[in-house]
């Protein structure tokens, strides 16, 4: 037996004996998410289903104290689950900005998104460092959403990568999908739509191959038919499968259309929320949100209209 051996079978027992608690419960795992709601404990079917399968496992205090309520709702003992979990995995800057999620970790569907991406190229994404990204989204006066506009700066970690990927979630399946416009430092490749999920997904190919070190702008925009726009859930996502360093959002509403409440949260790849903060909106209609050394995670901006 090796060294790494031990370890091994301590990080697949956590997973492997939840799984087996929630098979012997009889419940699914949105039933076990609304026990734990009726106890106050906040928790997504997506970090269940991440707990289950061994991809992701409790580790903040948040999630321990969840954990504790969980072994309640299934009916094992208390502390047999906790128990199972070993020393918490290193943290820190090094650690962090060397993780990279694949693109499905931060869906709580992967197998739409999986299946997508089996449509198009970006095989040399992973090759790309991003290190900023400024979105711009408007709003029109119908509270549907007419465009977003994407720049982003990267930098290339070995020679030959060629192209980066766009993914859109629709929020809303439904609605029409937006048309993937390249700028002038860019071009569009394939194209992929999934109409029941909602879901697109589009080649964003560089202007040229680059080389270890180079850096790059790209720069594109989705265009939502209109008018009238489609309205969405009234919220602005960004997921980072890893650390960037910059995050930049703007949003601009119509002014004769305001909304009357505006919020910025963030959440971490289990899709628990980690911040929140209130945002203040321009009578013009401008606002705007921040995050720096952000990631792997999400950054979200909702807002609330009139009744």
């Amino acid at each position: 037996m090796t060294a790494e051996q031990p370890e091994s079978l301590a990080a697949d027992a956590f997973p492997t004996a939840l799984r087996a608690a929630i098979q012997a419960s009889g419940l699914s795992l949105d039933r076990i998410q609304y026990r734990l709601r009726a106890r106050g404990v906040s928790i997504s079917v997506t970090a269940l289903s991440y707990w289950q399968s061994g991809r992701r496992r409790p580790e903040r205090a948040e999630s321990l104290a969840a954990l504790g309520h969980l072994e309640d709702v299934l009916g094992v003992p208390t502390g047999s689950l906790i128990a199972l979990l070993g020393p918490p995995r290193p943290r820190g800057r090094v650690n962090r900005e060397s993780s990279r999620l694949s693109i499905e970790a931060l869906w709580g569907n992967t197998e739409p998104i999986a299946l997508l991406l089996k449509r198009i190229d970006f095989t040399t994404d992973a090759a790309l460092t991003k290190l900023s990204q400024h979105d711009r989204m408007e709003i029109g006066a119908d509270r549907g959403e007419k465009l977003i506009g994407v720049r982003q700066v990267f930098r290339a970690e070995r020679d030959g990568a060629d192209r980066t990927i766009m993914v859109y979630d629709l929020e809303l399946p439904g609605r029409p999908f937006p048309r993937v416009v390249a700028g002038d430092t860019c071009r569009i490749g394939r194209v992929a739509r999934d109409e029941d999920a909602g879901l697109i997904a589009a080649e964003i190919l560089l202007d040229r191959p680059l080389g270890r070190g180079d850096t790059t702008i790209v720069d594109y925009a989705l265009q939502h038919p209109g008018p009238p726009y489609s309205r969405g859930d009234d919220s602005y996502c960004r997921k980072f499968t890893s650390p960037v360093r910059e995050f930049v959002l703007e949003l601009r509403f119509d002014p004769r259309a305001l909304p009357t409440y505006l919020e910025q949260y963030t959440a971490d790849p289990d899709d628990q929320v980690t911040s929140r903060r209130k945002l203040e909106i321009s009578p013009d209609g401008k606002a705007h949100a921040v995050a720096l050394d952000f990631g792997p995670g999400i950054m979200c901006v909702r807002w609330e209209w009139p009744d």
